[in-house]
């Protein structure tokens, strides 16, 4: 009579074990790591709104913005829960846009610059003044 094996073995279910753990324990940081870049890219895109206005403003008036009326910005934090301030400066050749992060395992602030020339405003998102980390940034505002 013939004995056929009923399931697996001990040491095959270790293997798997271990090839499930070690797969946990690359993959749980790197998608932490996604999804907190993709919670400065929403902050990101609701800056877009900002930079349009200050930009619209500067574009008509011939100066910068001096007050967030002027600018026309919405500076209220509701607007995503990761925001946790948001700060407006300007000087007669450049407005700063500066988000505060919040309720993200990351903290720091996101500093949007723009810069006036005679095509209008060219703005760059990681400058002296952002403090969050490269790899927390997306792609087009790393150094």
């Amino acid at each position: 009579m013939k004995i056929t094996q009923q399931g697996f073995t001990l040491i095959e279910l270790m293997i798997v074990v271990g090839i499930l753990g070690f797969l946990a324990t690359v993959a749980l940081p790197a998608y932490n790591a996604y999804t907190d870049r993709t919670k400065i890219s929403e902050i990101l895109v609701i800056a877009d709104s900002a930079k349009s206005s200050i930009s619209d403003y500067y574009m008509s008036a011939g100066h910068m913005p001096v007050t967030t009326s002027q600018a026309n910005i919405n500076t209220d934090i509701l607007q995503s829960k990761y925001i946790g301030a948001i700060a407006f400066s300007t000087t007669s050749t450049t407005a700063t846009v500066t988000y505060s992060i919040q309720n993200t395992t990351i903290s720091g602030d996101i500093a949007l610059v723009g810069s006036s020339s005679s095509n209008g405003i060219q703005w760059a998102c990681n400058t002296a003044a952002t403090t969050i980390e490269n790899r927390y940034l997306p792609a087009n505002c790393r150094k």
